[in-house]
């Protein structure tokens, strides 16, 4: 049967636009986009940084075989900045294993301190930096991927919300933007939305969850010149903060878990949040400029998905990005390509088996 397309890509976040980018020179793609615009949801709400030692396993290898890309690609998205992790009195224990996990250097208070003036000397006992994290132009990674994947002959349709999945004979047929399209292989990069798509296409999910992550956008303390500050995360991710041209966010690090919707934060967690971050600065929080909030997506191991469902091998799973879709999207979508053109992966086998869709098959089957 001649089709509409190869791969149909279901999901305009960064999953799906450098999926699109690497899948095109293999065949005809189409990418559908329910929103008006690419990257409207979690893909638009990031802290947007590049931490190489953020994840375990499998995801840090991806974030590993990312960075070459990251730097040198259509002239790098990154910029150096700068992490910071705080303390407080009786978090020994914790500060010592998370400096030590993301291969930080612990930093006396005074250098600490000359780093984020506003750092508070009475409950702020311990630091540690990595110099070697940064900045990550989102908006400019999406770009560059929606360039390639449109030379390569991509075709980007936004504003077509999926309403049904069905086989058609050998291939899918889905409806769209009020028409149907046919595709060999469906792509599932929807994000939160991963396991709805996998069950209207009768896929079994797989228990990909949304979790919300909100941050407060306040002015910068003090009046401060936030533009050297770096990254800065409390111990045990009770908040984060990040300069951002002249302002200063603030997340309350909570993952809640939601059905799939167009977040938005919650102000009782955004005051708690506040309330923790105030605990370890000198200047309080007079007023929110501004407040939003996404939804990370986890599968149950919280590592990404990528490749063929077990079950039914042309239903492709690109999914479970965990607030790891931008650091590892360069790599991911390289993988994601090696599965699809039979090409040898260039990761390791056991970071591919530790991301294949099967690894979850047990718990999916009840055996």
């Amino acid at each position: 049967m001649q089709t509409d397309t190869d791969f149909l890509i279901i999901g305009g976040g960064v999953a799906g636009v450098s999926a699109a980018a690497r899948l095109a020179p293999l065949g005809r793609v189409t990418l559908l986009e329910g929103e008006d615009a690419l990257a409207y949801h979690a893909s638009g709400r990031s802290a947007a940084m590049f931490l190489r030692t953020y994840g375990a396993g499998a995801v840090r290898a991806l974030n590993e075989a990312s960075e070459d890309h990251h730097l040198h690609a259509d002239g790098g998205v990154l910029t150096p900045r700068a992490m910071l992790l705080i303390g407080r009195p009786g978090e020994e224990d914790a500060f010592e294993r998370e400096h030590a996990d993301f291969g930080m250097e612990r930093i006396g208070m005074s250098e600490a301190r000359a780093l984020v003036p506003i750092l508070n000397p009475q409950t702020v006992s311990r630091a540690a930096l990595n110099t070697g994290t940064f900045d990550l132009d989102t908006h400019l990674l999406i770009q560059n991927f929606l360039r390639a994947a449109r030379a390569a002959g991509a075709e980007i349709l936004t504003r077509h919300k999926v309403h049904a999945i069905r086989r058609d004979g050998s291939v899918w047929a889905v409806d769209a933007g009020g028409k149907t399209m046919t595709a060999r292989t469906l792509v599932n990069a929807a994000g939160a939305w991963a396991d709805t798509v996998a069950e209207m296409a009768g896929v079994a999910p797989i228990g990909i969850v949304p979790h919300r992550r909100s941050m407060a956008v306040i002015p910068a303390p003090g009046g401060h010149d936030l533009s050297g500050w770096p990254f800065i995360d409390a111990v045990g991710e009770r908040w984060y903060a990040k300069p951002d041209v002249g302002r200063l966010s603030v997340s309350p690090s909570e993952a809640d878990p939601m059905e799939p919707h167009d977040a938005f934060a919650d102000d009782t967690v955004l005051a708690e949040g506040l309330a923790r971050y105030e605990e370890m600065v000198t200047e309080p929080v007079d007023r929110v400029l501004h407040s939003w909030a996404g939804l990370r997506s986890i599968a149950p191991d919280h590592a990404l998905v990528i490749g063929p469902d077990p079950a039914v091998p042309d239903f492709v799973w690109f999914a479970g990005q965990s607030g790891y879709g931008f650091q590892t999207a360069p790599a991911a979508s390289r993988l994601l390509a090696d599965l699809m053109s039979g090409a040898a992966p260039e990761l390791p086998p056991d970071v591919v088996a530790a991301l294949r869709p099967d690894r979850f098959e047990l718990r999916r089957t009840g055996t």
